[in-house]
């Protein structure tokens, strides 16, 4: 798992950006597994205008997030329910574990209402570097450009990007914000593996990224 791996290896040490990559799970070059699924409809979902962000349904975790946080999501609905389900989901997933990250704690019960498997353990990790290091986030994250599959045994992929170039690690101790300089580095793109479980919703089970993918370019 290796979500903003970035944010927190430039704005720290050599031994900090060591921890990050060995804790992470996930693979940041170009080998990365596309995480589509056989047999599954991978067209890209429609590039019609955004829609606002959507209610999560009330048996699903709160997630409540500081006011310096802010996020887009340019993820039309795509008029599947599957596919919207996925994606409506997928976003609470990434609040979850930044939620996770502000709380300073590795256990959260949010993110792990989303993460299973293989994702959760390496997830929790991730978040775990940043309690090391009493780093939380701040700033402005825009996703964009999904491509969501959806197969009848119940499992999806979901391949989008993030750009991080307004996005910042906060130490706590000092309230320092470090910004770093916007690169091509700036620039991730995500591949999900997810299942469906008995409550309905939609987990993820593996989550690989790249930073610097020229999809992911503006």
């Amino acid at each position: 798992m290796t979500r903003r791996t970035r944010l927190l290896t430039t704005a720290a040490a050599g031994a900090t950006a060591a921890l990050l990559l060995a804790g992470c799970g996930g693979n940041d070059d170009d080998t990365t597994p596309n995480g589509k699924i056989a047999g599954a409809d991978t067209t890209p979902t429609k590039t019609t205008s955004p829609t606002p962000t959507q209610p999560t349904p009330s048996n699903h975790p709160k997630i409540t997030l500081p006011s310096d946080l802010t996020y887009t999501f340019d993820w039309p609905k795509t008029g599947d329910p599957d596919k919207d389900a996925v994606l409506s989901d997928s976003e609470q997933s990434i609040k979850a574990v930044d939620l996770a990250i502000v709380n300073q704690n590795a256990l959260d019960d949010a993110y792990l209402y989303y993460y299973e498997g293989e994702a959760a353990a390496g997830t929790q990790k991730f978040i775990q570097n940043y309690v090391d290091h009493k780093a939380s986030l701040t700033g402005a994250y825009r996703f964009y450009a999904p491509e969501v599959a959806v197969a009848k045994d119940g499992t999806a992929s979901l391949t989008y990007c993030e750009d991080q170039g307004k996005a910042y690690v906060k130490y706590l101790d000092t309230n320092k914000v470090k910004k770093t300089e916007v690169t091509s580095k700036s620039y991730v793109i995500y591949h999900t593996s997810l299942k469906k479980n008995g409550k309905g919703v939609w987990t993820i089970q593996e989550i690989n990224s790249q930073s610097g993918s020229a999809k992911c370019q503006p």
